[in-house]
């Protein structure tokens, strides 16, 4: 009786009550829902959440949607329930689908879906209400860090359901932080997270990322960048003279420093001596003029800032001038000619660190000097003694026939052309 009086009487005000007491007071073992399928519904809060009933191989018994308090949705395409919320989507032989909007964290709960079978059938659709988290919020222990301390930050998640995930991003690197959860009122949870890491002046200005992970929302992420402090860094270069440093030239030195804060402070001294009295300070920068080797030594800037003092070092070694020396010439035919001797200079830089630097040997160049000036004096030698064996014969008519003479009388007698021939007589020298 009761199974024919319901389908022409749906709004009737007991129906609810009568199906309801019939289907609880099938044993568990009775049931079968092997024909009837639905699904598990996951919603956001506030969008919409579709429940489907299908039946396979319907052999045209009535399909209805019950809510988790067992009150009937809808009844085959009639809807007892006033709550306008819920529409009918489809209805056929085999499916009975339903709309739910503007979901609720109320409207979470099992949903059946019932088929008028012998013996009667259920199947359940459990609706999973999704309440995101609020904004990610991160925090930081300190707003500046100093390079090589440890810095602390948090990041909340609140008010989501279910609990959220919290991840961390320096960078490109992904960081490890630890995780608590507090349970909230109905069923919602806030996330905090903790990180805690060293700092190097390398990560200033790197960017820090809170990743909240859920399955309402996605790339919901927080973001603050690190502000790392750290102590100057500190490099002495030469301005001029360009090479090796020599006596009489002028020679500036330029401090460069870099650090956050920036330096504000830049010292120059002399380690173990006074600076020389014609230094002269000018910022950065040391000028000194007129080298000498008195002003050997370790010049040393220091530069400061709030987090530290550092330094680097300049070693200076100041080399002779530079110098050519003349091989000396004789009073001779031959054209003078000059020789220069260069001589090779020391290459090590004066910077500390670098080798020291290499004296030129004035006894070495004393000694080549000395055999060069030798040797042309030899050759000088030889060559006088040379010419002074070829200085040539005279020939003379003043004896000729003396060979023949048996003194000198007779010899000058016999002489060719004797006196009057006088004025014929010639020499000749080669």
């Amino acid at each position: 009786v009761i199974l024919e009086f319901i389908p022409y009487k749906p709004n009737c005000a007991h129906s609810d009550i009568i199906f309801s007491h019939l289907f609880s007071t099938v044993p568990a073992t009775m049931v079968d829902s092997q024909n009837l399928v639905t699904d598990n519904v996951a919603v956001v809060e506030g969008e919409v959440a579709v429940i489907s009933c299908r039946v396979k191989n319907n052999d045209d018994s009535v399909i209805q949607l019950l809510n988790p308090n067992r009150q009937t949705i809808y009844f085959r395409d009639v809807r007892p329930l006033k709550d306008a919320r819920f529409q009918l989507v489809n209805f056929s032989d085999n499916e009975l689908r339903v709309s739910l909007s503007n979901v609720t964290l109320s409207d979470e709960g099992r949903y059946v879906c019932q088929l008028y079978t012998d013996p009667p059938q259920e199947a359940y659709a459990d609706i999973t209400v999704l309440i995101p988290p609020g904004n990610p919020i991160i925090e930081s222990r300190e707003g500046q860090v100093i390079e090589g301390n440890e810095t602390e930050m948090t990041c909340t998640a609140m008010g989501s359901k279910p609990a959220a995930t919290i991840r961390w991003m320096k960078g490109d690197k992904e960081l490890q932080g630890k995780s608590k959860v507090e349970e909230m009122y109905d069923t919602m949870f806030t996330v905090t997270s903790q990180l805690t890491f060293t700092v190097t002046k390398e990560d200033d200005g790197v960017p820090v990322v809170c990743i909240v992970d859920h399955p309402a929302v996605k790339d919901v992420q927080a973001q603050t960048y690190l502000v790392v402090h750290y102590k100057p860094e500190v490099k002495i270069v030469v301005e001029f003279p360009d090479g090796l440093p020599r006596e009489g030239q002028n020679m500036e030195l330029s401090c460069q420093a870099k650090g956050k804060p920036h330096p504000q402070q830049i010292n120059w001294v002399k380690v173990d001596d006074d600076l020389p009295s014609h230094a002269l300070i000018t910022g950065p920068d040391l000028y000194i003029e007129n080298l000498n080797k008195t002003y050997n030594g370790t010049y040393r800037c220091f530069a400061a800032n709030s987090v530290g003092e550092s330094y680097d070092d300049y070693i200076l070694y100041v080399y002779d001038a530079p110098t050519t020396t003349p091989i000396p010439t004789t009073a001779t035919t031959t054209t003078p000619t000059t020789t220069t001797i260069s001589l090779p200079e020391a290459t090590a830089d004066s910077r500390a660190g670098e080798g020291a630097p290499r004296a030129v040997d004035h006894a070495v160049i004393g000694g080549v000097v000395a055999v060069v000036v030798f040797a042309m004096l030899c050759l000088l030698i030889i060559l006088g003694r040379y010419f002074a064996r070829h200085k040539g014969t005279y020939f003379t008519h003043e004896a000729k026939g003396a060979d023949d003479a048996a003194d000198a009388d007779t010899a000058i007698i016999n002489a060719e052309g004797g006196h009057n021939n006088s004025d014929e007589k010639k020499e000749y020298y080669i």
